[in-house]
């Protein structure tokens, strides 16, 4: 049987009236972002308006993160050259933004 899929006003795929969090900014993705920049959880507290127990208890896993957080994490991220990279089968990557500099 076919379901008609379509995303809601933030993104997040509904499936027959169902939201299916589409989850992007993983724990394990947040401190494999911070571990790229060299940022430490009060760095990205700082860089994003999100408390560091917040961070702290997301990336433990205690609990999910909102919307809004997720979206102000990402925010700083990207804002630091950290790209979030859709690749086949669903999955993400995460990598740093290229810089210009030759190697």
């Amino acid at each position: 049987m076919l379901y008609m899929i379509d995303s809601d006003q933030y993104g997040y795929l509904a499936l027959m009236g169902q939201v299916v969090k589409s989850e992007i900014l993983t724990p394990a993705f947040c401190r494999a972002a911070r571990g790229l920049l060299d940022w430490t959880q009060s760095d990205l507290a700082e860089r994003s308006g999100i408390s560091r127990s917040t961070i702290r208890d997301f990336e433990a896993d205690r609990h999910a993160a909102h919307r809004a957080t997720e979206a102000q994490l990402r925010l700083a991220f990207e804002g630091a050259g950290v790209s979030f990279v859709a690749l086949q089968g669903g999955r993400t990557a995460i990598c740093l933004a290229e810089t210009g500099a030759s190697m």
